[in-house]
C-alpha cells in the first residue's frame, strides 16, 4: 500500500499552479505537477466562498478520505491539488468520489485495474 504526504507550504502550492496542469468538472479543479518522489503528495484546498468552517473541514475530509480510499488507483510520483468548488457545498461522498476519479482519469493517472 502506497502512502501519500501532505502539501502544506503556499510556496508548493505556488509553484504547482504556475507550471502544473489543471482539469476541472463540476465540483472540483485538480492541478498536477510530476514531482519525481515515487509517491504523491496531496493537497486541498477550499476557499471560504464555499462556506464557513465546518462547511469547509467537511468537504476537506470527503475530499482526503475519497483520495485515501482510491489511492491504489492513482499513477505515483506526482504532486496534486485539489480544490473543491462551491458546487460541492452540499455533495455526498459517492459524489465528491466520482468526480475525483473523473478527474484523475482526465489527467492520465487514475487507473481501474492495479499496477505498479
Amino acid at each position: 500500500m502506497k502512502f501519500s504526504e501532505s502539501l502544506k507550504k503556499n510556496k508548493d502550492f505556488q509553484v504547482i499552479y504556475k507550471s502544473g496542469k489543471s482539469y476541472a468538472n463540476k465540483y472540483l479543479v485538480m492541478y498536477l505537477k510530476e514531482n519525481g518522489l515515487g509517491k504523491n503528495r496531496v493537497g486541498i484546498s477550499v476557499s471560504k466562498k464555499v462556506g464557513n468552517s465546518v462547511v469547509r473541514h467537511h468537504l476537506t475530509r470527503l475530499i482526503r478520505e475519497s483520495y485515501r480510499l482510491q489511492e491504489e488507483h492513482f499513477r505515483s510520483g506526482f504532486d496534486i491539488i485539489v480544490i473543491a468548488r462551491v458546487s460541492a457545498k452540499d455533495r455526498n461522498y459517492h459524489e465528491i468520489e466520482s468526480a475525483l476519479i473523473h478527474l484523475g482519469k482526465l489527467h492520465e493517472i487514475y487507473r481501474t485495474y492495479q499496477q505498479d
